[in-house]
């Protein structure tokens, strides 16, 4: 598979699982990132998962620049316990500007 735009997947926000999870859904496969949305503002991203078969076509990076960019319309407050999506903020630092919890970093 080349590379594409994901631009233009909706992220569907599942809260109705077992665990609550930010989806994209792609050819019949679900790319998902996990996470606890605890009382207050605190969002916890806690596992992202990619499909063996769509891995290395940009997918992981879109859902996490398109929930970091709900997180931020939300008014939350990021906790990236996920390490992949630690490793993203960390090389894209502006994505995390303004949106991680007090005492948090990458």
């Amino acid at each position: 598979m080349e590379k594409k735009d994901w631009s233009q997947l909706a992220l569907i926000n599942n809260d109705r699982a077992p665990k609550k999870r930010f989806e994209l859904h792609v050819e019949n496969q679900i790319v998902f990132i996990e996470y606890i949305l605890a009382k207050g503002d605190s969002i916890y991203l806690t596992h992202t998962e990619v499909p063996v078969s769509l891995e290395g076509n940009g997918l992981g990076s879109a859902i996490i620049k398109k929930t970091l960019e709900y997180i931020r319309k939300k008014g939350y407050q990021l906790v990236p316990l996920c390490p992949f999506v630690a490793a993203y903020i960390k090389k894209h630092p502006e994505a995390g500007k303004g949106i991680l919890k007090s005492g948090y970093s990458v």
